[in-house]
C-alpha cells in the first residue's frame, strides 16, 4: 500500500509539473496544478499523519529525532507527499508570478524544473531571475 500511495502521489505531482511547463497560460491547467493537485496530495498527507503520527519514536527537536521519526516508512511517505504538495504549490506560484511580471516562460522552465527536483534552490533561482527581469524586488498583491 505505501508503494502505491508513493507512486500515485508522485505521478499526480508530475502531472501538475507537466501542466505548468507545457500549458502555462491555460487557466484550467494552472488551476489544477496550483490548487487541485496540491490539495489532493494534502489530503493524502492528512490521512497519513492522522493514522501514524505519535505512533513512532522521534520528533522535531533535533536532527537525530527527525531521523528516528522518518525511520517509520509511513511517516517517511508522509514527508515525501509533504514535499510533493508544497513544491508544486511553490512552482505554480512562480509560474503565475512570472506571467504577471511578463517574464518569458522559457526562462521560467529551468526554475520550475529546479523547484521540482531541488525545492528551495529552484525558488532561489526564480527569485534571482525575477529580480533581474523586474529590476528589483517588487511585491504585488495577488489578484
Amino acid at each position: 500500500m505505501p508503494e502505491s500511495i508513493f507512486s500515485a502521489c508522485s505521478s499526480l505531482a508530475l502531472l501538475g509539473w507537466a501542466l505548468l511547463v507545457f500549458l502555462p497560460r491555460q487557466r484550467s491547467a494552472h488551476l489544477l496544478a496550483a490548487v487541485g493537485i496540491p490539495l489532493a496530495i494534502s489530503v493524502v498527507y492528512l490521512v497519513l499523519i492522522a493514522q501514524h503520527f505519535g505512533r513512532s519514536e522521534g520528533g522535531f527537536g533535533s536532527l537525530s529525532d527527525v531521523a528516528q521519526l522518518f525511520s517509520n516508512p509511513a511517516l517517511l511517505l508522509a514527508g515525501w507527499v509533504h514535499y510533493l504538495a508544497f513544491d508544486l504549490f511553490i512552482g505554480a506560484r512562480e509560474s503565475r508570478d512570472a506571467l504577471r511580471h511578463g517574464i518569458p516562460h522559457l526562462l521560467v522552465v529551468p526554475c520550475l524544473l529546479l523547484t521540482f527536483m531541488l525545492g528551495p534552490i529552484g525558488l532561489l533561482i526564480y527569485w534571482g531571475l525575477r529580480t533581474w527581469r523586474t529590476q528589483g524586488v517588487h511585491l504585488t498583491p495577488e489578484h
